[in-house]
């Protein structure tokens, strides 16, 4: 959800440090793909990450908020792989399949994401948005999405680099992956 600083946002961000259904939580800075801003003009630059355990538990948390910026929540469907790593995070990459989603492009998919080592997880998931705003536009992918979790010692810029060669290689083998939006970890709140 956007990084604000009012009462609302306060008493979320204290709630959701407190919870158990909240994993792990971030503050992160958000970059949107020429292609994520036509779909999702007012965003924010900076956001609360939070991984959750039940999706209904924080839609109805975020909902109370009514925020005017769009909050996104990002939910697994199946997850790729996962490699344990005792590295922290730094990028999470979202990006969406315009097409290709068969199991033979799934299961290429994975194979080319799994020989990146520092991808951590990657998991197929959907959207849902929260917002008090009215979109001009319905984005048509949200239940085609890829997070990559990238975890390094680099730069955000680096890690984002060998995100865009991971997608380059996966759109080489005809599978549609577009760049949705990059958040890169300024610090772990949880």
């Amino acid at each position: 959800m956007p990084y604000l600083q009012n009462n609302d946002f306060t008493t979320l961000r204290n709630s959701f440090q407190k919870s158990s259904f909240i994993n792990d939580m971030y503050f992160v800075t958000a970059t949107f793909s020429e292609d994520g801003r036509a779909y999702f003009p007012s965003h924010s630059n900076t956001y609360l990450l939070a991984r959750f355990k039940n999706r209904s538990q924080v839609m109805s948390e975020v909902e109370k908020c009514n925020l005017a910026t769009p909050t996104f929540v990002f939910t697994q469907n199946d997850e790729l792989f996962e490699r344990m790593t005792g590295d922290s995070l730094n990028l999470v990459s979202i990006y969406y399949l315009e097409h290709g989603d068969t199991m033979s492009d799934l299961s290429d998919l994975s194979f080319i994401v799994a020989k990146r080592n520092r991808v951590r997880r990657a998991e197929l998931g959907n959207l849902k948005l929260s917002t008090s705003q009215i979109q001009k536009f319905t984005f048509p992918y949200e239940g085609n999405l890829i997070v990559l979790e990238v975890t390094s010692d680099n730069k955000h810029q680096a890690d984002h680099k060998y995100c865009e060669k991971t997608r380059k290689e996966v759109q080489r083998k005809g599978i549609g992956m577009t760049s949705l939006l990059n958040l890169s970890v300024i610090e772990r709140l949880k």
